[in-house]
């Protein structure tokens, strides 16, 4: 008798666990309903209003929409017992309350970025706090700074901070259909970072509901908690309802450029020199590689290409004398560059066409049709010598890869002068720049996810020789589970965690540790990799 695969198998079992806990949590269903409605008070509009239950018609449509990985939209995946989304903070403190008492966990989604899922998946049965109705930004140019809810997304921000002046901007990322929740509380970085630091480095006040129900701001949070949020992953300490960030200065004109090059033209030595001159740069200046295959001008032939990105706060003489001075050998010449506003950069390095207008940034429906993805991340402290790049070049020219990339990101600058525990996020200096490893396909089906994934995994292993160690870093918003996990049953040791714990976190994972067993001893807000408390 011939065997049934693996590949046939988990799926199923994993479908009956799903079912049989459903069904055991059925009973409790009605009940934490119930509880929803008595304890979120006379909000209006009522509770019953942003409640969504499979049958609820809108239910697949709410779930589905914020979704941004398919590999986590699949009929095997574990669908939330309720999605709430709530107007009102009251409409989350009664979730919260409901949920410890009817023994159900809670994740929280505000872009659902997550490359794991990990806001809107769980093997337990499980409720999503979906933000996407709690998205107000309210700019004070006087002050310089802004409160933005937790659901709103990174476009929209920019857009706001323009709508009242054009001399400020904020430091976060490239994708604009990113939620500030994770995004913020992860870290966040983007194309000013050289010049500011990251998202969670300009966090100045936050409002967030802990475990207790409370509605805590800086003050009444204490400085131990709002320190492990801002870089820690907030989902382990509470649900954050609004940051207040500091705006920072932008000229009036900024220049960008995108140079392609492959290998016929010199791609693996400027990548080799990139890497010498990439965080020594003048912090105005912030260049990215972006690495993928392509074909070759030889026909039926496949290279790899070399794309520099770049964004100067400055105007284009400026720019072409700085590159000059230090990173000739690219050739950067006045025809590559184009002067605009900083609002129009970010129109650019999202991938916009040129004269979109500027409120494409408040669609939270990406510019491409999300394919299936895994994604890793690494640091890089030495530069890699030519016969490692050349290693890499040839991994791409395996099929898995044909829509495979890394995205190398400069640091220097002002992220060299942030000390490691200043906030959790720790990978400052010593580090040249951050890898993003990324492959996507669009076959559907667990063979192909495996293949897919199978081939990052293989890549990941042969990069071990030329980056980070004791611990090999790794960035916390781009989440990887292959780095370790958690218990699924909640109790799980300091040293289980320490796994991926220290990667993400280095020494700050102790303090993150502390913080949690402070402020939420029974480890109710946890998921695969939260922070986890030494009491539980």
């Amino acid at each position: 008798m011939k065997p049934v695969s693996s590949s046939v198998l988990i799926p199923f079992v994993i479908t009956l666990l799903f079912s049989f806990l459903w069904a055991t949590s059925a009973h409790n269903h009605e009940e934490f309903l119930q509880c929803l409605t008595l304890h979120a008070g006379n909000s209006t509009p009522s509770i019953s209003q942003v409640i969504y239950t499979p049958a609820n018609s809108s239910y697949s449509s709410v779930l589905e929409f914020s979704i941004q990985n398919p590999r986590f939209s699949t009929p095997t995946t574990p669908k939330p017992l309720v999605i709430i989304t709530p107007l009102h903070v009251s409409q989350i403190q009664a979730t919260i309350k409901c949920s410890q008492k009817h023994g159900m966990q809670i994740r929280v989604r505000s872009g659902g970025h997550d490359f794991e899922g990990l806001s809107y998946v769980s093997y337990v049965p499980f409720v999503i706090i979906d933000l996407i109705n709690l998205r107000s930004i309210n700019v004070d140019v006087e002050n310089g700074t802004a409160w933005v809810e937790a659901g709103a997304i990174i476009g929209e921000v920019y857009y706001k901070i323009t709508e009242k002046s054009r001399n400020f901007g904020f430091t976060a990322g490239v994708c604009p259909t990113v939620g500030v929740g994770g995004h913020f509380s992860g870290g966040g970085w983007g194309t000013l970072l050289r010049k500011y630091g990251i998202a969670a480095d300009n966090i100045v006040d936050a409002q967030m509901i802990d475990v207790k129900g409370r509605i805590l701001d800086r003050e009444s949070m204490g400085e131990d908690l709002f320190w492990a949020i801002r870089g820690g992953g907030g989902a382990s300490f509470g649900v954050i309802v609004a940051w207040k960030i500091k705006l920072v200065h932008v000229p009036s004109t900024v220049t960008v450029f995108t140079v392609n090059r492959n290998l016929e033209q010199n791609a693996t030595k400027l990548v080799h020199q990139w890497q010498y001159v990439a965080d020594k740069l003048d912090e105005d200046l912030f260049i990215l590689i972006t690495l993928s295959a392509a074909n070759s001008s030889q026909e039926g032939r496949r290279t790899i290409q070399a794309s520099f990105n770049s964004l100067y706060l400055g105007g284009i003489d400026n720019l072409l004398s700085l590159m000059q001075e230090s990173f000739p050998e690219l050739g950067l010449v006045r025809e590559d560059c184009s002067e605009m506003s900083w609002i129009e950069s970010t129109l650019y390095f999202a991938g916009f066409p040129s004269g979109e207008p500027l409120d494409v940034l408040l669609s939270r429906t990406p510019l491409t049709r999300p394919n299936f993805f895994k994604a890793k991340s690494d640091y890089v402290t030495e530069p890699i010598p030519e016969v490692g790049l050349e290693g890499i070049w040839e991994r791409f020219y395996q099929k898995e890869a044909e829509k495979a990339s890394l995205v190398l990101v400069p640091y220097g600058g002002r992220m060299s002068e942030i000390p490691e525990s200043a906030i959790p996020f720790p990978h400052r200096v010593g580090n040249i720049y951050k890898i993003l490893y990324l492959v996507n396909w669009e076959e559907e089906g667990i063979v192909e996810s495996e293949r897919h994934i199978s081939w990052i995994r293989r890549l990941y292993t042969y990069m071990a020789a030329y980056v980070s160690k004791s611990p090999r870093a790794a960035y916390v918003n781009y989440r990887d589970l292959d780095i370790g996990t958690n218990s699924k049953k909640g109790n799980t040791s300091y040293r289980r965690a320490s796994t991926w714990g220290t990667k993400y976190f280095k020494s700050n994972f102790n303090r993150l540790v502390h913080v949690k067993t402070m402020v939420d001893p029974t480890n109710f807000f946890r998921n695969e990799q939260s922070i986890p408390a030494l009491s539980s």
